[in-house]
């Protein structure tokens, strides 16, 4: 029986999954945390990583492995192969002013064109232009710039620093994929903008190789077959063998809607990412800083865990009594509000109560992401069901909800990890040369039950930050 790996390096943890190549049946899995915080030493990844092949039993047996990772993050090297400085993670906004001066000398409509995507605080280039702004010696350094997932493939190759890898500090071995690339905002239909590239970060680097979505990146120095990886949610599209009509939505650190498409999307607004996807089509998708957290958050304030917040959101009716919560506590992405803070409206002294409160978190979270599907809709995309994923769909709450805030069918597929399951179905598809055809199982078919009015006064409660 032939095994491949697939993992998912995000933003919480590691999760490595190994799956048989023939029917997509999981053999064993392993886990590691990471680090908190939006600045990370990627040295912790790989720590993890290797933490998270032990946890799973090893490799014995593999044939072939992938690695999907969170997007943006920014990994500058020296000319050694050397980390310069922590990574900053794309839920790091101190790149906002970038974004906004890159906007002002670029155009809105000219990134676009060229990148599909419109600069935010997420976006890899913005955190080179915060670096070459604010660690100028820092930036001089850079000779490669990699993203989160291209730098453990090539650590897993065998290449890195002198003295910490077998093969050496070879820059040019770096590899990504068409759906990481597409995140940087100096990547397009043409390939690298290099021009875009030297406009944020002052000069010319070398940048990971692109590599298609079933060739090889070469091997481990075991003989390991190493696919090329993809960005997070590419890989969770995948994993879920989104097709089209198919809008994913996911909960977890971040919240995502993402659709996958044959046509490209270049929105001018900058609200909707024309990103690529894993098997060379594309990806639209809107991303918020505020989702699973926003329930920790709320949950942590009412002393409860997440199901007994649950429970105590289904005591409350739809509306939540006209309790708002908008829930932009790290700021926002979409809305581009970086330094928004979060607020709780429409309080009276009869609905000031636990039951409201707990409501009211569960449905300015999916608000949030509803008006993210209105979003990538208004770029032409068809929604005819919605499929609804993260540590947080589980919830019998956010699933109820879900079915009253959403006016798309929802369907809950087994718990998963998706993103490793991606990465996985990728390193079958470099392995045998053949897209694999795994099933995906269905948890629940939540019967529609739209109730407008939890969107129509979420609105009224987030227009003063949107205009602000």
């Amino acid at each position: 029986m032939a095994l491949v790996a697939g993992v998912d390096s995000s933003t919480q943890s590691c999760k490595v999954v190994i799956r048989d190549a023939a029917t997509g049946a999981l053999v064993r899995s392993g886990r590691a945390a990471h680090p908190d915080g939006t600045e990370v030493d990627p040295a912790a990844w790989w720590g993890a990583l290797l933490q998270a092949f032990a946890d799973a039993g090893g490799l014995d047996g593999v044939e072939a492995i992938s690695i999907g990772g969170q997007q943006h993050g920014m990994v500058v090297l020296d000319e050694r192969g050397r980390v310069i400085r922590p990574a900053l993670l794309w839920n790091d906004t101190r790149s906002a002013q970038a974004a906004r001066d890159l906007i002002a000398e670029v155009g809105a409509s000219e990134y676009a064109r060229r990148t599909g995507v419109v600069p935010v605080a997420s976006f890899t280039a913005t955190k080179l232009r915060w670096l070459r702004d604010a660690e100028p010696e820092a930036a001089a350094r850079v000779a490669a710039v990699a993203l989160p997932h291209d730098w453990l493939t090539w650590r897993l190759r065998g290449f890195g620093p002198a003295g910490e890898s077998p093969l050496g500090p070879v820059l040019d071995e770096l590899t990504t994929d068409r759906s990481d690339a597409s995140g940087t905002a100096y990547w397009g239909a043409e390939g690298y903008d290099r021009e875009l590239l030297v406009r944020a970060l002052g000069h010319d680097a070398i940048l990971p190789k692109v590599l298609g979505p079933a060739d090889a990146a070469g091997r481990t120095p075991d003989g390991i077959l190493v696919g090329p990886g993809a960005g997070d949610n590419a890989g969770a599209a995948l994993g879920l063998d989104a097709a089209s009509g198919d809008v994913v939505v996911s909960i977890g650190t971040s919240g995502t809607v993402f659709a996958v498409t044959d046509a490209p999307v270049a929105d001018v607004s900058g609200t909707v990412a024309g990103f690529a996807d894993a098997t060379g089509r594309f990806l639209p998708l809107i991303a918020t800083l505020n989702a699973a957290r926003v329930l920790d958050a709320v949950a942590g304030l009412l002393g409860v865990d997440h199901h007994e917040l649950g429970r105590l959101a289904l005591e409350a009716a739809p509306g939540a009594s006209g309790a708002v919560l908008v829930p932009y506590f790290e700021g926002e992405r979409t809305p581009n509000l970086p330094d928004a803070t979060a607020s709780l409206a429409g309080l009276t002294l009869a609905n000031t109560t636990r039951p409201t409160i707990a409501r009211a978190a569960i449905e300015g979270m999916l608000c949030g992401l509803a008006d993210g599907l209105e979003a990538v809709r208004g770029q032409g995309v068809e929604a005819q069901r919605l499929l609804l994923i993260g540590g947080a769909a589980q919830n019998a709450a956010v699933q109820a909800v879900a079915a009253q805030v959403f006016d798309v069918p929802v369907v809950v597929p087994e718990p998963g990890e998706y993103v490793a399951d991606g990465a996985a179905r990728q390193a079958a598809w470099v392995l045998s040369g053949e897209r694999p055809a795994w099933p995906v199982s269905i948890s629940r078919r939540l019967e529609l039950d739209t109730r407008p009015e939890i969107r129509a006064q979420y609105a009224t409660a987030a227009a003063p930050a949107t205009v602000g």
